[in-house]
């Protein structure tokens, strides 16, 4: 079973930076990339970032281009989410996830427990 964990959440004020990071205990068999979600109270869970295993290509929400920037460490097993221009919009429990899907969550088999991040204004 493959376990996700999350970390670097907080509270930050608007127009300040965070750096998530999410280390997976392995890769999966069948695992096309990691990605990065979001759900705000009320809200749905919405697609944030992800990045394919291979390749490294990178693929955004238009909410967060130019601001968030995504990468991983293939030898650690491990993706990031570099959040600068922070917004009070922003906040949200952000997640991790690998699977077979880019943008939408139910193409994801394995999901982290998520991290807090608040955005003040």
């Amino acid at each position: 079973q493959v376990q996700l964990v999350e970390s670097g959440g907080g509270l930050v004020q608007a127009g300040g930076s965070l750096r998530l990071s999410c280390a997976a205990s392995e890769r999966p068999f069948r695992s096309l990339a990691m990605g990065w979600f979001r759900q705000a109270p009320g809200k749905e869970r919405e697609f944030v970032a992800a990045i394919t295993w291979s390749g490294g290509s990178t693929y955004y929400a238009d909410s967060v281009k130019g601001r968030f920037t995504i990468s991983r460490d293939n030898a650690k097993n491990t993706v990031y989410l570099q959040m600068n221009s922070l917004k009070p919009e922003d906040t949200a429990v952000y997640y991790c996830a690998t699977g077979l899907g880019i943008s939408s969550p139910n193409q994801y088999d394995y999901w982290g427990q998520g991290t807090q991040v608040t955005v003040s204004s």
